[in-house]
């Protein structure tokens, strides 16, 4: 099953290049906030899919290209990353790397994003407006959490999955010597976590080391990989997160990007597209006003 959120927080099934509007099953659906409703729905999805089901028999079909697609959990409690899972993609960030020599997402751990970055293909990637830094784009494959997980090991792990999203980590570089944030701050301004276009639930994609993983942007393919290339596959990542902290319904774990990554510029379009998962473009822009804090190149 594909499940996407759209328009004014409205819940839909997705088929085909169409959608059917489920809301009836998610009474809580809204934009109030905290919006809270899909992940209260994954936690209780065994009673929900039914009552999904049952709504969908009776909907109206959508066209797909007439909504507008948000990202298909608005809130997630937690969105974790992994840093450094291609070994490829290591090799290829030389001076730009925060991740010592030799080391993967294996001996690294884990890093955490806001969960304010999430965005949808509606809105799209915001850049900071006047920003003389370099951003990229990361295409990543995301699975989602379906019941509360602490302790898990590897060989059990794919079963507290939910499901599987496309996501773009984009990411503000650091200027060695002279600009070296911290990862969690390059990664989470609004809208630098793209999500969706929907969930497949994990029934639908079944094993998730095998997946062609491509971005392109303004139609040239930028990253071209299988998630078979992970150093830490899902199941380990579930493992070693789960060790550490507990992870709940409907929280995101962006599996880590491959080789390829590139700048990104207001008025591109970027492309994730993900086997058996789903396609998402997204534009770039400039946030409206200048941030008061301004991200220089040159900036100590």
């Amino acid at each position: 099953m594909k499940i996407a959120v759209f328009d004014d927080y409205r819940v839909g099934v997705v088929e085909g290049d169409q959608i059917y509007d489920v809301s009836a099953a998610f009474p809580n659906a809204s934009g109030a906030w905290p919006p809270i409703f899909m992940t209260q729905a994954i936690a209780d999805w065994a009673n929900v899919r039914a009552q999904v089901e049952q709504v969908r028999s009776q909907a109206k079909p959508i066209a797909l290209s007439s909504v507008k697609l948000l990202p298909p959990n608005p809130c997630p409690v937690q969105l974790i990353a992994a840093p450094a899972n291609y070994r490829k993609h290591i090799a290829e960030m030389g001076a730009m790397s925060v991740t010592k020599k030799g080391r993967s997402a294996r001996e690294q751990g884990f890093f955490m994003k806001a969960t304010s970055s999430l965005t949808g293909p509606a809105r799209g990637i915001e850049l900071p407006r006047g920003s003389t830094r370099r951003f990229d784009h990361e295409s990543e494959l995301a699975a989602i959490i379906g019941k509360t997980a602490r302790n898990v090991r590897r060989e059990d792990a794919l079963d507290y999955v939910f499901g599987y999203s496309c996501l773009i980590d984009a990411t503000m570089r650091i200027v060695k010597d002279v600009a070296e944030e911290e990862r969690v701050m390059r990664k989470s301004f609004d809208t630098f976590t793209p999500l969706g276009p929907w969930i497949v639930t994990a029934d639908e994609v079944g094993d998730p080391q095998g997946l062609s993983n491509q971005l392109f942007v303004n139609g040239e393919c930028r990253q071209d990989a299988n998630t078979r290339d992970m150093i830490v596959g899902v199941a380990e990542l579930i493992e070693l997160i789960s060790s550490v902290m507990t992870l709940y319904p409907g929280d995101v774990i962006a599996t880590g990007t491959p080789e390829g990554i590139g700048p990104i510029k207001p008025g591109d379009k970027v492309t994730i597209r993900i086997e058996r998962v789903g396609e998402m473009t997204v534009d770039v822009r400039e946030t409206d006003t200048v941030p008061p804090f301004l991200f220089e190149a040159a900036q100590a």
